[in-house]
């Protein structure tokens, strides 16, 4: 394992230090222009941006010095068009131009801001949904509908994604989503990652990117992209930050504050955020289950009505710093904590049925579960910048520790047709003990090839998990305190990663070429103590990604992106332990359970830089999916994670702004898609697919200048996932913002799922099982939003974002 680590390690250094000697003594040319207007003496305050014409992408930014000159050093050939921000001069932006050798810019003139007209001026606000080549950009920051709601609440209104009834997030009808948060992978999935974005506040949030195809540089990991949390950070010198309360009322109330701070003074930086979140939900579950023999003939069924309630409470803070040392060196340290206590209560009633459809008795399950996380990480990080070119060395170390403890307390109470009760009542105590530590070592290193006018990005990562699960039931039913041994076990993982990668792209006037490959082996131990049963696993992967542009003219934009990635099993997946829900239904993990790869394809094309029209396919082999079939014992049903041969899956999608005057903006995206599950699970044949549509709409109206509204609404018709064939719903939320203080304050209202659509209704079917099961959730939400904006200062550069670890998504 180290031997293999410290030939990645090798080969980067060998690579690298190549590539260095062959094109360090190349040429390069630079773009020089000079600012004027009448009040010269604050030109310096005026920030430059060179980005490309193509993309709008940002290359680097300078500052005009007391003069209005300025100068961007070491460019490549390409397509750029240089625009200006100041709180001073009204914004400028040149046309597209064609750099090949040193450009000379000439003098451009600047207007000063208009003043006059300030209140009665209509404020350009970024569109809460912007499609971009590579990704889609929700902008939460700007939201009203956002305001006062959850992480979770705003992933649901975003285009193409939706959440099922056991809280997986899927991306334009797929699953496999990463998860990621200001790039770091988030450390769970499934219900632990949902309960988790439930009590992370929006109001913490910059913006959310959407990724169908990430670059080498990013883990293989998500086969159905990344979703990358970005949270607010200062952009400004001395003190400021954020303040903000929300108080809601759905059928529950929901309380939640949030601090953001941020302190720059000379070379050192110190952020940080507090947030706490008190939250009551409700999952009120309906399922009606059917069982058949053989030959498919009816031989008995359950009716269920389940109520979940859930209270929770949480604590998630954040604090780091940045100092740098001099005009090359930066180092940072970062460290997270997620402190979360729940309280879980259920209800379950289940009606059992004869294969004569008649009531043969019924069973009561209450559960009472109190469950407590503790995750912390702490990340250090250090930049060095080599030169003027682009020559840059990042490198992050991290470790993470996440603890889990939860007891649970079950009484089941049995009853005749006449509700008489028949049997001993079953008492079941369960305590349940998780810790899993990470530790990973990520370096990137980025270098021009000035010599053909490209550049490259290369790195290594290394990563270690190691995780362990302890798990014990006890029967209470006789009042005393015997190990149910069926029930209990202890299951220990390990696992190590090592990664290397490289990246080249280069732009010409109208074509740009970027083409990466990266390189994973993988080694898992997995040991479960009862039984002394063991696996082992050890395999090396190749994912090669591109992508390949075409600028016709300023109206037209071509570009083809690929990629190869892998969706490893989750932790919990992999754990065989049996879980306890009701007398009649269990889940549990799979150690035999393989990683799912897909190659997937996409054609973007955009008009006038507003207009974007996506065509996709891809192909998952292995697919994983969480499956529901009977079990050992007549009538049991088991929940666990099986592999499907084959999925295949085609889109079609547009999104298009929309401009009504002054006073209204639209931001649309419909979404075509077409998924065909094959392969055989559980005694059953899988041939399923069909056609189904998205459409998500968001709509800003300006009513005065410094009041607005907000309408937005989606619609996901019926879909496969998998056996499970979910119906069409749909939901309408409204909000009004109200500006004070010279906008330094700002007052929400906001209304979530007006009209109570927002419900899941679906069906399985497979060889001897079928079910029918509707869901409703605490989705009808009014919310009261106060936020503050303190402090001030002069621009400044954006703090460094650090590298990340896919293994921490899958924690959970």
């Amino acid at each position: 394992m180290k031997k293999k680590s410290l030939f990645f390690i090798a080969l980067l250094i060998s690579v690298t230090t190549y590539i260095n000697t062959c094109f360090s003594q190349a040429k390069a040319f630079n773009i020089n222009g000079q600012l004027t207007t009448h009040e010269s003496a604050l030109l310096k305050e005026v920030a430059i941006q060179l980005v490309q014409a193509s993309n709008k992408k940002l290359v680097k930014i300078e500052y005009a010095d007391s003069l209005g000159a300025f100068s961007f050093q070491q460019i490549p050939a390409g397509s750029y068009v240089i625009i200006t921000q100041s709180m001073i001069f009204g914004r400028y932006e040149s046309a597209p131009f064609l750099h090949q050798q040193t450009t000379q810019l000439g003098v451009i003139t600047l207007t000063p801001a208009p003043t006059a007209l300030k209140e009665a001026a209509v404020t350009a606000v970024k569109p809460f949904i912007q499609q971009q080549y590579d990704k889609t950009v929700l902008n939460v920051s700007g939201s009203i509908s956002a305001a006062g709601g959850t992480a979770l609440e705003v992933l649901e209104k975003a285009p193409g994604i939706t959440i099922d009834q056991n809280d997986n997030i899927a991306m334009r009808g797929r699953q496999g989503v990463l998860v990621m948060i200001d790039g770091k992978q988030v450390p769970m999935t499934g219900q632990d990652l949902a309960n988790m974005l439930r009590n992370m506040s929006a109001s913490q949030i910059e913006t959310i990117d959407l990724i169908t195809n990430p670059s080498a540089k990013y883990d293989a990991a998500g086969n159905a992209g990344i979703i990358d949390i970005r949270l607010k950070k200062g952009k400004t010198s001395g003190t400021n930050g954020n303040l903000s309360l929300s108080l809601s009322q759905g059928r529950y109330p929901k309380l939640n504050p949030s601090l953001n701070f941020n302190s720059k003074h000379k070379n050192l930086n110190i952020f940080g955020s507090y947030n706490y979140a008190y939250r009551e939900d409700i999952n009120d579950l309906t399922i009606y289950r059917q069982f058949y023999d053989a030959d498919n003939k009816y031989t008995g069924g359950n009716n269920y009505q389940n109520l979940f309630k859930y209270r929770n409470n949480s604590h998630n803070t954040r604090i780091g710093a940045d100092y740098t040392i001099n005009k090359k060196m930066m180092i940072g340290i970062a460290a997270n904590g997620i402190f979360y206590q729940g309280n879980i209560t259920t209800n379950s009633v289940a009606q059992t049925l004869n294969a004569q459809q008649e009531n043969t008795g019924s069973f009561i399950t209450t559960g009472n579960n109190q469950p407590h996380r503790n995750n912390t990480s702490i990340n250090l990080n250090y930049k060095y910048t080599l030169d003027t070119s682009g020559r840059e060395l990042t490198a992050d170390l991290d470790y993470a520790r996440f603890n889990s403890a939860e007891t649970q307390n079950y009484l089941t109470r049995y009853f005749d047709t006449q509700q008489w009760e028949n049997k001993t009542p079953y008492a079941l105590f369960g305590d349940l003990n998780g810790d899993l530590s990470i530790r990973s070592v990520k370096i990137d290193y980025t270098q021009p090839l000035k010599i053909i006018g490209a550049g490259m990005q290369a790195g290594i990562k290394s990563s270690w998990v190691k995780s362990d699960n302890d798990v014990q039931f006890f029967d209470r039913s006789n009042g005393g305190n015997v190990l149910d041994e069926g029930k209990s076990n202890r299951f220990i993982y390990k696992e190590n990663i090592n990664a290397a990668y490289v990246n080249v792209s280069k732009k010409w006037s109208h074509l740009s070429l970027q083409l990466g490959l990266r390189a994973e082996n993988t080694q898992t131990n997995g040991f479960q103590v009862i039984g002394a049963k063991t696996f082992n696993r050890d395999y090396t992967q190749l994912f090669p990604s591109g992508y390949i542009g075409y600028e016709f003219n300023t109206t037209h934009d071509l570009g083809l992106s690929m990629s190869r990635r892998i969706d490893r099993p989750s932790y919990r997946q992999l754990n065989p332990f049996k879980v306890f829900l009701d007398p009649l239904t269990s889940a549990a993990g799979n150690p035999f359970l393989l990683p799912e790869t897909t190659n997937s394809f996409e054609l973007t094309h955009t008009f006038r830089q507003q207009y974007t029209t996506k065509i996709g396919y891809s192909r998952t082999r292995d697919n994983i999916l969480i499956v529901l079939s009977p079990d050992t014992e007549p009538n049991t049903i088991l929940q666990t994670g099986r592999n499907l041969a084959m999925y295949d899956y085609y889109n079609l999608s547009f999104g298009f702004p929309v401009t009504i005057r002054k006073w209204l903006s639209s931001t649309n995206t419909a979404l075509l898609y077409y998924g065909n599950y094959k392969g055989d699970l559980v005694n059953t044949h899988l041939n399923v697919s069909r056609v189904s549509f998205n459409f998500n709409s968001v709509n800003t109206i300006t009513l005065r200048p410094l009041t607005t509204m907000e309408i937005t609404g989606s619609y996901e018709s019926r879909s496969y996932y998998g056996f499970l064939d979910v119906n069409s719903f749909w939901f309408v939320s409204a909000g009004v913002q109200q500006q004070l203080w010279h906008k330094k304050a700002s007052l929400k209202l906001n209304l979530s799922d007006i009209f109570f659509t927002n419900q899941t209704n679906a069906v399985t079917r497979l060889t001897g099982y079928g079910e029918t099961f509707k869901q409703k959730r605490d989705t009808r939400v009014l919310t009261l939003t106060f936020n503050y904006k303190f402090g001030g200062g002069s621009s400044s550069g954006n703090k460094r974002q650090t590298g990340a670890e896919e293994e921490k998504r899958r924690a959970g």
